[in-house]
């Protein structure tokens, strides 16, 4: 498998943790360095890890989890927009919001945006391409997709304030759906 191919699955890996990231980015508690840091860190990290347990978990494990991950993926996402949407419409009665990067909303979002790295992982396992170095790519390439998305979404929430907030709500619940669409269509 060469770079270019590594690259694209990369990318494509990497576009829902993009999406998220987005969406969060509207808000205002993931803004400043730190926040968005651990954001396209744990984005990145999660794609990394969920690719080499995929990689090392074998078939059985991956026929598993392949009967509901789409379900757990609509459910993480869509209790973090719920919160999105919530916060944007009601600011002022949850003065004080949980930062999305910190927590458990954080391990949430992260599992939710890597579990196609766990079916990536066993596919590359299966074409006996070795780990560590497309792995390496993906990692890196959705942390860097995610802290793109986080500053788009810092500066589209800047512009329209509360609105990019739900949207980002919506959006997020949007991404579940199409997960969930994707795997019963399948």
């Amino acid at each position: 498998m060469g770079n270019a191919e590594i690259l694209a699955i990369a990318v494509g890996l990497a576009m829902d943790a993009f999406a998220v990231s987005i969406g969060i980015g509207t808000t205002r508690e993931a803004r400043g360095a730190r926040p968005i840091f651990r954001l396209a860190f744990h984005f990145g990290l999660f794609q990394f890890l969920m690719s080499v347990l995929g990689w090392g978990a074998g078939s059985a494990f991956a026929r598993a989890i392949a009967a509901f991950d789409h379900w757990v993926a609509l459910a993480l996402l869509s209790f973090v927009g719920i919160r999105m949407i919530r916060s944007g419409l009601w600011p002022v009665d949850n003065p004080r919001r949980p930062d999305p990067s910190r927590g458990w909303t954080l391990i949430m979002l992260s599992v939710a945006v890597s579990i196609d790295a766990l079916a990536v992982g066993l596919s590359l396992a299966m074409l006996n391409v070795r780990i560590v170095y497309p792995s390496i790519v993906i990692g890196v390439v959705t942390g860097a997709l995610s802290w793109l998305g986080l500053a788009l979404g810092h500066r589209l929430g800047q512009r329209l304030g509360a609105r990019m907030e739900i949207a980002g709500g919506v959006l997020l619940i949007a991404i579940g759906a199409r997960i969930l669409f994707e795997h019963l269509g399948q």
